[in-house]
């Protein structure tokens, strides 16, 4: 993964979890980078935000792609602003979409909309909250898409790896939406099988994405888990898995029943962080 040398127009937020920049890339005119302590975290094209660089952001897009159909307006609900990258995402393939982006840092929202500012049109509305409280106080059925990409210093906080957590999600859920989580870990999986776990148990169905070397312990690297209260369209997510611009694994039904093996859900009382967020 790179590591990108900061220029001298990249523009820096003091945030309560360390060092973030907005980088403009210097081979891409108008292409951004946040980066978190030097790292990537998010990449955005402010001429085509159907441009997803990142592998597992496009992996989240997929599942937003085969949550209604095409082109269609949804309800969404997004806890973890980093870039904008997947509302921006949702507003250009989906127009008319209502959507809820829920972050507690007010300066990095801030300067996300100044430095990488919306389209006027997108109805994307950004709110200075918990992401648990966010869920708590949303209605029944409220979301037709709720993703969680909150990665810190220390990985996805534990009070959003819960059972508890993902009961709640699942009740704001729409029938037929569907629910994202984005994790980082690596083989032996103690924390992702957990998770995946936790997930069975609020959801009627669960699946994995996955790199294949990721998969195979060569490296550390992202998992998405998404869940539905009913059935997930794990053919037209395995039909774009298929076509994929990289290489990723989609694990369901019997494979991913052998991924989970013995692992238990977590709840509230033994909830833990993620591993360590680390470059994508």
């Amino acid at each position: 993964m790179t590591v990108y040398e900061r220029p001298k127009d990249a523009v820096s937020v003091p945030t309560d979890f360390g060092a973030v920049d907005l980088t403009p890339d210097p081979d891409r005119p108008g292409f951004w980078v946040l980066l978190f302590d030097s790292f990537p975290q998010s990449y955005v094209d402010l001429a085509d935000p159907r441009h997803l660089r990142f592998k597992y952001v496009q992996w989240l897009a997929s599942i937003a792609d085969c949550v209604a159909d095409h082109g269609a307006p949804i309800r969404a609900l997004h806890l973890g602003g980093g870039g904008l990258t997947l509302p921006r995402y949702v507003a250009a393939t989906r127009p008319g979409s209502a959507q809820l982006v829920v972050d507690r840092d007010a300066a990095l929202m801030e300067a996300v909309r100044r430095v990488l500012p919306l389209p006027s049109d997108s109805a994307i509305e950004i709110r200075i909250a918990d992401a648990r409280d966010a869920m708590r106080s949303s209605r029944p059925r409220a979301y037709d898409l709720i993703v969680t990409d909150v990665l810190i210093r220390t990985g996805v906080p534990a009070r959003l790896t819960s059972l508890e957590f993902a009961t709640a999600a699942a009740e704001v859920l729409h029938p037929g939406g569907q629910y994202a989580l984005n994790i980082v870990d690596s083989v032996p999986f103690d924390f992702a099988r957990r998770q995946v776990a936790t997930l069975r148990a609020a959801f009627g169905d669960v699946c994995l994405f996955c790199e294949p070397d990721v998969l195979r312990g060569d490296r550390i690297g992202n998992l998405i888990l998404a869940g539905a209260n009913g059935s997930l369209p794990t053919r037209a997510l395995a039909e774009w898995v298929e076509r994929a611009p990289a290489r990723v694994r989609l694990l369901s039904g019997g494979e991913l029943e052998h991924f989970v093996g013995d692992a238990q859900p977590m709840g509230d009382a033994d909830a833990v962080d993620s591993p360590p967020a680390v470059p994508i």
